[in-house]
């Protein structure tokens, strides 16, 4: 059974034309061999032995208490100190604003070569980077990539009571009056709730730049919005909506998984059972500074492999309902830049590009 949400193995995330965002495989564990081998990884591990950090840790969350980068940076803190993986204190502190462009913009600056501040992200990393109006000059070749962590995915909702019991009877309304539809998400127009809540209307045949997005400062708001007839639907990640679903506040329609999930949405059918060839994932990794030194690059890789395979790792990814997928740093960096490439052209065809 697959850790977290998804009921089987390993699987690769297939990408559906310029649209989804997907993975472009699942990383390899990095060998920690010793001995002549001038591989990276054979090189990272040497230069980390015997490295321990001298004094306190900071993992910053770029965004406001309760997100999902806030719950990530607490778990990764939670676990290491649980299991004393890490010989000193860590403390969590959140620096929203920009959808971490704010945080993004002062850490390149102030913390290039500052080996004892990490932070944690997802693909806002790489749109914020690629959009043309409210980007950043930053992105993740700007820091340096240490591990994936996990994966959860999209999902379209309705309220209970909508007259929409699947996908398709959405999109059917959609592709006759886009405009007759209004989707709302918890980020920025561009950003990833944005995406997910276009993506099956864009693979159904509908104009993306057509659909009625109405934008809210957080996923709370947008589920406000919902909840209130403000909005038809809500584009989202799964993860953000369990609560309400055993509420029976809400109905799924559909997720962006390439499978079903398990848990409390095993009964929720994908986009692509529906005949909507979409897939969209929603990576969380954690990072460091540009510079950071080798012997602390290696140390946090090693140490986030250490933490991928603990149990109490494993109860956080259940607690809310994650997918665990460590990718050591070099195939973390590699996923990076595939990812950048598709969120590009899904930046493109909703004319949002720079």
């Amino acid at each position: 059974m697959k850790k977290g949400l998804l009921k089987s193995g390993k699987f690769a995330i297939v990408g559906a034309l310029a649209f989804a965002l997907t993975a472009c495989g699942s990383g390899g564990n990095k060998d920690a061999g010793k001995g002549a081998s001038s591989s990276p990884a054979s090189s990272q591990s040497a230069a980390a032995e015997g490295y321990k950090p001298k004094k306190p840790i900071q993992i910053i969350a770029p965004s406001g208490a309760g997100g999902g980068w806030d719950k990530t940076a607490r778990s990764i803190a939670k676990v290491l100190g649980e299991t004393k993986l890490v010989n000193q204190p860590i403390t969590v502190e959140n620096k929203p604003g920009g959808g971490g462009a704010v945080f993004l913009a002062s850490y390149v600056a102030e913390d290039a070569g500052n080996d004892y501040k990490l932070f944690v992200s997802s693909p806002p990393i790489l749109v914020n980077n690629l959009k043309k109006e409210g980007n950043s000059p930053f992105g993740y070749k700007d820091v340096t990539p240490l591990a994936g962590l996990t994966e959860d995915f999209g999902a379209i909702a309705v309220a209970a009571d909508s007259k929409y019991k699947d996908l398709k009877s959405l999109l059917d309304d959609l592709k006759a009056d886009p405009k007759s539809v209004t989707i709302a998400g918890g980020s920025a127009p561009g950003s990833m709730d944005h995406i997910i809540a276009v993506l099956p209307a864009y693979k159904y045949g509908v104009d993306p730049k057509t659909v009625k997005y109405l934008s809210y400062d957080g996923g709370g708001e947008a589920l406000t919005a919902l909840l209130g007839g403000n909005a038809q639907a809500i584009g989202t990640d799964v993860s953000s909506l369990g609560e309400y679903l055993k509420a029976g506040k809400i109905r799924i329609l559909a997720v962006s998984a390439p499978e079903r999930l398990g848990g409390d949405f095993k009964d929720i059918p994908t986009m692509k059972e529906q005949g909507v060839d979409a897939e969209f994932l929603i990576w969380r990794g954690i990072f460091g500074p540009k510079n950071m030194s080798a012997e602390a690059k290696g140390y946090w890789e090693a140490k986030m492999k250490e933490l991928s395979e603990s149990d109490v790792w494993k109860q956080e990814l259940a607690a809310n309902a994650w997918a665990g997928s460590f990718k050591n740093a070099a195939d973390f960096t590699a996923y990076l830049g595939e990812q950048e490439k598709l969120v590009k052209d899904t930046l493109t065809a909703l004319g949002m590009a720079k």
